[in-house]
């Protein structure tokens, strides 16, 4: 076959390799910046068997509008690609909140030999060892699945829009939606549509969806303050950890508990599961509690959790809070709008605000009560770095929206 493959940045050159070792003629033609204007003239008059591009492009991109071809998202083109050729258990995650830390909780539970593929870099098992560090683009599943198989180990596996529907389990961590391709589709549409293809979708709460693979986890499993019980079968399995009480890691470990059920393992080591850097991990300078929600799912509802969980730790009002997004990170796909960043600092009422992001002048960056922040940083280190410097009592907030 002549496949047409588009999009460069989100791993063309992965799924155009695959198909070319496969056999195929593979042409691949970047879209967005501009790179190879020679290929995307070609494509425009050429004939081919098969197009695929991520299910985020728009549908009336000139190479995809009017034509009669067969047409794969990236999803589905990963899922042609690995055929049966997958490990197993080998378990996919989307969603647009709690996506690493149910992977890295699932991960925890299935302990022994595999692989586990986040936001936060690829990992071996059980040592933990960094393997590289990639986007959660479904191109990014054909490494994950080869070093998986290498050590015949299983598989877990974040990623974004969607799920290839290859593993034996697929999951959806929140019902969160907004539109993408160009404004053209919904994002919770589409996980739910490529989770069909999935032997089983487990769901989070309010995520409407229903089908003969679907399960839905509060069927399954509850929690009560530090403790978590999934039924499944007659068989009950109740799950002690103080994570539990805090919102951003609850259904996230309620998913991964139940996944591990569902797979026939026991989740008991999930009560020695800790808190991940970067979500709500706990630190001490002196006399200051450090809360660190400094992640690519950085949002309002996070930032009010961790100033409610540091004010508590530390006995005391007094709060810094170092908020914002990184400018220019082009791997977080939604953002921390400077209206968000507002309403979320007049909520929150910190003693001091340090805003994170590549704001040139003051009047334009959101503060308590929509007075210019304290300081102004470019980079989350930096922010950091000023809050230890200007905070002697209470407590430190990292809330900037960021890919790590």
């Amino acid at each position: 076959m002549r496949i047409l493959v588009l999009d460069t940045i989100h791993g063309a050159g992965e799924i155009g390799a695959a198909y070319a070792g496969a056999g195929h003629t593979v042409d691949i033609v970047d879209i967005y910046r501009g790179t190879t204007p020679e290929a995307m003239q070609n494509a425009l008059t050429c004939t081919y068997d098969l197009i695929t591009a991520p299910v985020h492009m728009d549908p009336d991109h000139p190479l995809l509008a009017g034509k009669n071809i067969p047409f794969l998202t990236y999803h589905e083109a990963v899922r042609q690609l690995l055929g049966k050729r997958v490990p197993h258990p080998m378990i996919e995650i989307t969603g647009s909140r709690g996506k690493t830390t149910t992977a890295h909780a699932l991960a925890h539970i299935l302990g022994e030999r595999g692989v586990l593929h986040t936001s936060t870099g690829t990992y071996a098992f059980p040592e933990k060892s960094m393997l590289f560090k990639k986007s959660i683009a479904p191109a990014s599943v054909l490494s994950a699945v080869t070093c998986a198989q290498q050590i015949n180990g299983w598989l877990v596996v974040e990623e974004s829009l969607g799920v290839t529907g290859a593993g034996d389990l697929a999951i959806i961590t929140s019902a969160d939606d907004y539109p993408f391709a160009a404004g053209k589709k919904n994002a919770m549409d589409a996980k739910i549509a490529s989770g069909r293809s999935a032997p089983r979708l487990l769901i989070a709460p309010e995520v409407k969806a229903e089908g003969w693979n679907v399960v839905h986890v509060d069927d399954l499993a509850w929690c009560d303050r530090e403790s978590c019980t999934i039924t499944w079968h007659g068989t009950q399995h109740t799950i002690q950890n103080p994570l539990f009480l805090l919102p951003p890691y609850r259904v996230p470990l309620m998913l991964a508990a139940t996944a591990a059920v569902l797979l026939g393992v026991n989740p008991a080591p999930l009560a020695l599961f800790e808190a991940l850097p970067g979500r709500m991990l706990v630190s001490r300078q002196k006399n200051v509690i450090i809360v660190d929600n400094a992640n690519s799912g950085t949002n309002r509802e996070t930032t009010l959790c961790a100033a409610r969980y540091a004010r508590h730790l530390a006995g005391s009002q007094e709060l810094t809070l170092v908020i914002g997004q990184v400018e220019g990170d082009g791997k977080v796909c939604e953002g921390f709008s400077l209206d968000q960043i507002a309403a979320t600092i007049e909520e929150v009422r910190p003693t001091r605000v340090i805003h994170v992001g590549g704001i040139v002048d003051p009047m334009k960056c959101p503060g308590n009560n929509r007075d210019p922040p304290d300081r102004i940083c470019a980079t989350l280190e930096d922010g950091w770095r000023t809050a230890l410097g200007i905070t002697s009592v209470g407590s430190i907030v990292l809330s900037v929206k960021t890919w790590r």
